[in-house]
């Protein structure tokens, strides 16, 4: 279980993270990243969201237990004021532990990655 404080639960902060974040995905999730301005800062927040297209109600909170197990760690090497949002894909259904945990720390290691200059 995450703490309160490092959890989303208005859908403004989701909505913020989609829009204004980056995304990167990988395999069975796609994550959104946003850093908030360090005046606003608090701890790092995660939020997820797992739809009807993964499975049914059983399969879809399972998905969400384990990515939530997977972000706890994550979330403290990652600066205050960070957003993350975790979208699962319907592969997640069928996704081992440890292709999840990889799926979900190269797509986080991908979001944080500057922009290369075009």
């Amino acid at each position: 279980m995450l703490a309160a404080a490092q959890r989303l639960r208005r859908s403004a902060d989701f909505a913020a993270a989609i829009r204004g974040g980056r995304r990167a995905g990988r395999g069975a999730v796609v994550v959104h990243f946003l850093l908030e301005e360090p005046a606003q800062a608090m701890t790092a927040r995660a939020g997820f969201v797992v739809s009807k297209a993964v499975g049914n109600a059983v399969v879809r909170n399972k998905v969400r237990r384990r990515l939530r197990h997977l972000v706890r760690p994550l979330l403290a090497e990652l600066p205050d004021g960070t957003t993350v949002v975790v979208r699962a894909l319907p592969a997640a259904a069928t996704a081992t532990f440890p292709a999840l945990s990889q799926d979900l720390e190269a797509a986080l290691a991908a979001a944080r990655r500057p922009r290369r200059q075009r």
